[in-house]
């Protein structure tokens, strides 16, 4: 479990410079230039998140199990999951309203990622996994909001072919990866 909890320290301290150094984070751009921040920043989150699902593999060949979720909550997830898809298409695809109403729907779907899995895994690796992102999550999506307060973003144009094409996508994703994926990548199946 060490080993996850490096990752995500890793990963989280990356990810967390908008929300706890703004300021900091202005001037690393200003000094060092959009691009190469973001190569080094992504750099370094990438890193940490390789470092924490290599732990998180680790910590469920030993697990500790704080409670045992009952069956009926992997319905919940299931349901939960579908918008938290929608809302991570409608991060990619310019001029969705959903992006427009919301403002920050990766965040979001985050959260909802988290939280839902919080639902159904009782070990305590697992809970500190996605309760690690559930509070990322809140956090900068309150700092990103607070952000907007201070330089309210550019309204942008939306369409219904483009709002059409983000639930379509996110609803065809959700598919893939529930039928597919899901087991294939993480090794468990979500229908069984």
């Amino acid at each position: 479990m060490t080993i996850m909890i490096i990752g995500l320290v890793i990963f989280f301290a990356s990810h967390s410079v908008r929300i706890f150094a703004e300021d900091w984070h202005q001037q690393q751009v200003a000094k060092w230039g959009e691009t190469t921040w973001k190569i080094a920043y992504s750099a370094v989150s990438l890193i940490g998140l390789a470092i924490a699902i290599y732990g998180f593999g680790q910590m469920r060949l030993d697990p500790i199990y704080v409670w045992n979720p009952p069956m009926g909550m992997r319905h919940a997830v299931a349901l939960l999951m579908l918008p938290a898809f929608i809302m991570l298409a409608a991060a990619f695809i310019p001029h969705n309203a959903i992006k427009a109403k919301l403002g920050h729907p990766m965040t979001l779907s985050v959260k909802i990622w988290a939280f839902a899995h919080l639902l159904t895994n009782g070990r305590l690796g697992d809970i500190i996994f996605f309760a690690a992102f559930l509070v990322w999550a809140i956090l900068a999506f309150k700092a990103a909001k607070k952000r907007d307060r201070l330089t309210p973003p550019t309204p942008v144009s939306t369409t219904k072919m483009a709002t059409l094409a983000t639930v379509v996508i996110g609803l065809v994703a959700y598919v893939v990866f529930a039928l597919y994926l899901h087991a294939v990548l993480i090794g468990v199946p979500v229908f069984s």
